[in-house]
């Protein structure tokens, strides 16, 4: 994947996608007051777009955000029939906090165009 410089012409190329990017994070945070009905309609904007932010920083966003809600999809679906035991709750509890997390260092990243990185720290400040 290359990273586009921040030249004002690639900017404004991707600007409405990094800010659907920034309106898809919106929409996975929002799905822990809507039942996760937004967290779907995530889904459904990423991958209408991951193609046209394709071999651009904002392709890592697009891709983290899907990862984000396959994995959390699989681990509630885990976690919702083992409720009456502790294993349920532990795992669901586990998946919210890791959701949140991903969710909060998605956007951090996105507002300082940075693309998500596994293996680096990005400042907070």
């Amino acid at each position: 994947m290359s990273i586009l410089t921040h030249d004002h012409h690639q900017q404004d190329q991707f600007s409405e996608y990094k800010n659907l990017a920034k309106l898809i994070y919106l929409l996975q945070a929002m799905a822990f007051f809507t039942g996760g009905i937004t967290f779907f309609i995530a889904i459904v904007l990423d991958y209408l777009n991951k193609e046209r932010v394709k071999d651009s920083w904002l392709e890592s966003h697009y891709e983290w955000q899907i990862n984000t809600f396959w994995i959390a999809l699989v681990l509630v679906i885990i976690a919702i029939p083992s409720l009456p035991f502790i294993f349920g709750f532990v795992v669901l509890i586990a998946t919210i906090i890791w959701a949140i997390h991903r969710i909060v260092y998605g956007w951090i990243c996105l507002n300082k165009s940075l693309a998500i990185s596994r293996t680096k720290k990005i400042p907070l400040i």
